[in-house]
């Protein structure tokens, strides 16, 4: 039996694709410790991981508009990941020393800083698009400038604190050049420029684990349902929330929608058709989905494609205009621009990928590739691999 030490930033998009892993992991005699807060140490626990308790710098803040990790917002970002890593590392300092670490990728630094210094290997979670010389998010979706002064100010700051933790190749670092494999969270079909990524990327699909934190739910008729969600961070929309009741208005259609912390109470009159929650049950309802209105974040788009249920999109952020596009040019779904949606373009959209056969075509293509890719067993074989290594 090995220990395995799994840390995640505290976001849903970044903890749920690691919980069948740490799941299965546990399920095959290892010793699993998860770091994390409070909001998911449930559905950690739910795993048989041992929940390491942590808090947060970001919790309970509402000055935090929530930046993206490329392009304009990169700056700001990165100041805001060096005060978490900070805050993460005075905490997990006097943790048990493991033998492999289980991290995301993007935004875990703290994961690679104490690999480094347990001297151990790690293992990183990807949970979005990869990028490399051949494809990459900050040359074909975002602008980026950096000769900007306040980049190369955070660049020094960013260097000096790597600098002390034993880590003099700052784009090294960023790159996650040190892990010994990075376990990418959806199959290759799906990368753009897939093939060219070589074998230290492992493309094992999405690790799709039962919610039971959420309960369950079940559809309240026979009518066609459609699931409408902006995901849990970029969802502050409640302009686009009130076109979706206008349009689902006398629809013969159920209708599922999730406006995170929007108070429903401002939205207006919900028509008898659709069910508003906060937060939605989404594998529970995306079972009986024939469609769904996403922001394309990667998980919601993997989970979507689990269950074959076509996408319209509605991207709110640079990286899920990435996910978007790639939805229409595989023929997964549809696009809508996230500004000036009307109730008849959406439903329209929504009829339209919802009685596409071809799209239907597509998505049983693209669930083959994802059980082709190996999903949580794969996963879990590439980390003992790794462990087998030590």
């Amino acid at each position: 039996m090995a220990s395995v030490a799994f840390f995640a930033p505290a976001g849903s998009g970044h903890v749920n694709p690691t919980l069948a892993l740490a799941a299965e992991l546990v399920r095959r005699g290892h010793r699993v410790t998860y770091a994390t807060t409070a909001l998911y140490a449930e559905r950690v626990a739910e795993t048989g991981a041992e929940v390491v308790p942590i808090t947060s710098t970001w919790e309970g803040r509402d000055d935090i508009e929530i930046p993206q990790m490329h392009g304009k917002g990169l700056v700001r970002a990165m100041g805001l990941l060096l005060d978490e890593t900070r805050a993460m590392l005075a905490q997990l300092k006097g943790g048990e020393r493991p033998d492999l670490v289980v991290h995301d990728g993007p935004m875990c630094w703290w994961g690679r800083i104490l690999a480094g210094r347990w001297g151990v290997r790690a293992v990183e979670t990807w949970p979005n698009l990869v990028s490399n010389e051949h494809w990459s998010m900050n040359t074909e979706y975002t602008t980026f400038n950096p000769l900007s002064p306040r980049f190369l100010l955070m660049v020094v700051r960013l260097s000096r604190f790597l600098r002390e933790e034993g880590f003099r190749d700052v784009q090294a670092f960023m790159r996650g050049d040190g892990a010994a494999l990075r376990l990418v969270m959806l199959p290759r079909a799906f990368q753009y420029a897939g093939e060219t990524f070589t074998d230290r990327y492992a493309f094992v699909g999405p690790g799709i684990s039962e919610r039971a934190h959420q309960g369950g739910w079940q559809p309240s008729g026979d009518l066609p349902l459609v699931l409408v969600s902006l995901g849990t961070a970029y969802n502050d929309r409640p302009g686009f929330y009130r076109t979706v009741l206008r349009a689902a208005a006398d629809r013969p259609w159920q209708v599922v929608l999730a406006v995170g912390e929007v108070d429903p109470g401002t939205l207006g009159p919900v028509p008898s058709n659709v069910e508003v929650h906060r937060h939605a049950p989404q594998l529970a309802v995306l079972r009986h989905a024939r469609a769904f209105v996403t922001h394309a974040g990667m998980g919601s788009t993997m989970e979507s494609l689990h269950f074959e249920v076509p996408m319209v999109a509605v991207p709110q952020m640079a990286e899920q205009r990435a996910n978007a596009d790639r939805i229409a040019e595989l023929g997964l779904g549809t696009v809508l621009p996230p500004d000036g949606v009307t109730p008849d373009a959406l439903w329209r959209a929504v009829e339209d990928v919802a009685g596409d056969g071809r799209v239907r075509e597509r998505l049983a293509w693209m669930r083959r590739e994802m059980a082709a890719a190996g999903g949580v067993p794969a996963a879990a074989d590439a980390v003992e691999e790794i462990l087998g290594r030590r």
